[in-house]
């Protein structure tokens, strides 16, 4: 029988894990480093782009109506705002019966160059496609058995094809085109056709779907990181490691 004098004495706590100076040092680093890094990259790509537009577009306006000519510096951002108001000021005319007739005009030309008229058509298709906000391209994501069967592919569903290739694809069941983007660039990847039945569309948008190609995997939509939860589960981890190592048999002394 158990007396109260042979019960186990109470465990101590667990002694809080020791964090030298390297340590702490690598931790802080590492945190500044994903703070910065996405605000870094994301200012340095608007600052190409913008200085990008600003070198296209320079040549184009006169000298008299350039910041420089007046100030010690340039302005960056100038050829982006004269970019803007321009094309704005393009679509404002080409609105008007006499724009679409310049436009039109404009096309005929351009449709009896052999080599030119495919390009023109095809671009044209393309960003009245992507910009007219009528189409439903690349609205949809979907999930194909690609490239083997038992792995799935993240696709962006388009456009179903015209009645010649419809036609001239095997089988009566429907076809649907899709782009499959290649991680971690979005913007390569493959095209090709595959029947309606065999893609699994997803709840996800396409943005959704670029964020989690571009980091293979690693940012999953709709999961926002909890840094107490991170905390509590490496404290959780730090716990488990000291206890297994205090459990752990100490080597016999040799005699």
């Amino acid at each position: 029988m158990t007396t109260r004098d042979d019960a186990p004495a109470p465990l101590d706590p667990l002694p809080e894990p020791h964090t030298g100076l390297m340590g702490r040092f690598r931790n802080y680093f590492l945190t500044g480093l994903v703070v910065t890094g996405p605000i870094a990259i994301t200012l340095y790509l608007v600052w190409w782009f913008v200085t990008w537009v600003d070198g296209v577009v320079r040549p184009f306006v006169p000298l008299a109506y350039r910041p420089e000519t007046y100030l010690p510096y340039g302005v960056p951002g100038w050829g982006l705002i004269v970019a803007f108001f321009t094309l704005t000021l393009v679509g404002f005319l080409a609105a008007n019966l006499i724009g679409r007739t310049l436009v039109d005009v404009g096309e005929t030309f351009l449709g009896r160059i052999p080599a030119v008229r495919a390009i023109y058509r095809g671009l044209k298709q393309v960003f009245e496609t992507l910009f007219s906000g009528k189409g439903s391209s690349f609205r949809k994501v979907g999930l194909v058995e690609f490239p083997s069967p038992g792995m799935w592919s993240i696709v962006l569903i388009s456009q179903s094809p015209n009645e010649d290739i419809s036609r001239s694809l095997p089988g009566q069941e429907e076809h649907v085109s899709v782009f499959l983007p290649c991680s971690p660039n979005p913007t390569t990847g493959f095209f090709f056709y595959v029947p309606k039945s065999k893609i699994i569309e997803v709840d996800l948008t396409a943005e959704d779907a670029a964020t989690l190609i571009m980091s293979a995997g690693v940012v999953q939509p709709g999961s926002a990181p909890d840094p107490k939860k991170a905390a509590a589960l490496a404290g959780m981890a730090n716990a488990a490691r000291i206890a297994n190592a205090s459990l752990q048999p100490e080597p016999a002394k040799a005699e």
